[in-house]
């Protein structure tokens, strides 16, 4: 089920649970992939849960990642509130060519982050999926900006596609 990428995993000073949440099609998967290899192809949806190990060094540390990624349809939400538990950060994907991934991450996704996350000092991170498809925008910047705010999330558009990224905000 889960894969590693980059160092080899023989050690790491700390590790860290990233669980990635959000609407089916908002292209949770795809962000994983970028961010684990060099493509970023179609995918099929994910049926209940999938993961990917990252090694990577920060400021001399080696760090182990291990990214959750949730499937978004309805039928497999209750498999969901298990895999909050212990992660140190939440990355709250909507689509900004479809309104209704961002308006359910107020109404079902933060919700659930809030309901099942066990981690009082948990790092959040909203994250607008598929800028290179500006000319279909259906959610603006400054909206999903607003929105991070209000949810105390740091703030990122980015492309999986493309691996363009309009920069973070906290």
């Amino acid at each position: 089920m889960g894969s590693s990428s980059g160092q080899s995993s023989g050690s790491y000073d700390l590790s860290f649970k990233i669980l990635l949440i959000g609407d089916s099609g908002a292209g949770k998967s795809s962000l994983l992939v970028s961010l684990i290899s060099a493509s970023a192809e179609d995918l099929a949806p994910t049926i209940g849960v999938d993961f990917k190990i990252k090694f990577l060094t920060v400021g001399g540390k080696r760090l182990k990642l291990t990214i959750w990624d949730t499937a978004g349809q309805e039928r497999f939400r209750t498999l969901t509130s298990s895999y909050y538990r212990g992660a140190q950060g939440i990355i709250l994907v909507y689509d900004v060519t479809r309104r209704e991934t961002f308006t359910n991450l107020s109404t079902v996704w933060a919700k659930e982050v809030e309901l099942y996350s066990t981690n009082r000092d948990c790092v959040k991170m909203l994250v607008g999926n598929k800028v290179d498809r500006d000319s279909e925008r259906a959610v603006s910047r400054e909206e999903g900006m607003d929105l991070a705010k209000d949810l105390g999330c740091m703030f990122l558009e980015c492309s999986a596609k493309t691996r363009k990224k309009r920069g973070a905000m906290l």
